[in-house]
């Protein structure tokens, strides 16, 4: 705590009292849960989603912010890419219903996501489709177990 403290004072960084939290194992920050093993996305954030109606237009979708817990959202939202395209109508279609039920479904048990720990090693899963890439990266925790460190995924684009 005292390094902390100095640190802020070398470098005249203030902190307001009342958003402060001081010696908790826990804590919300910008919708998650951050813990001393991993970070959860807030129960409230999830329970939006999963009230959430189907999409009237492309300002609707509001997934982008938790794209780090969601394996292979790009190949997930496939079927919402071309509503996002100019000049194209907004019309939701059974794909389009299907793919949004199943991110709901996934998002009922979401991952937590652990950070890394230094000098062991670390995996990397790739699945390539035909129009996305997603990606893992795991390591396995003192029991063996492989823990999500971060879901990273990017729609393919033809040229």
């Amino acid at each position: 705590m005292r390094k902390v403290l100095e640190g802020l004072r070398r470098y005249q960084l203030n902190m307001n009292p009342s958003k402060c939290a001081l010696g908790v194992t826990s804590g919300k920050f910008l919708g998650f849960i951050v813990r001393q093993w991993g970070i959860k996305i807030e129960q409230a954030k999830i329970d939006a989603i999963l009230r959430m109606p189907e999409p009237q237009n492309i300002h609707e979708g509001k997934l982008a912010y938790l794209r780090r817990f969601i394996s292979n959202l790009a190949g997930r939202c496939q079927p919402f890419s071309r509503l996002m395209k100019k000049d194209v109508p907004f019309q939701w279609d059974e794909a389009c219903d299907k793919a949004f039920k199943s991110i709901k479904s996934y998002l009922m048990k979401p991952p937590v996501l652990v950070a890394p720990v230094l000098g062991r090693p670390l995996i990397l899963y790739v699945a390539a489709q035909e129009r996305s890439v997603g990606i893992l990266l795991a390591q396995k925790n003192d029991e063996g177990k492989e823990n999500a460190l971060y879901y990273l995924s990017r729609m393919m684009t033809r040229n």
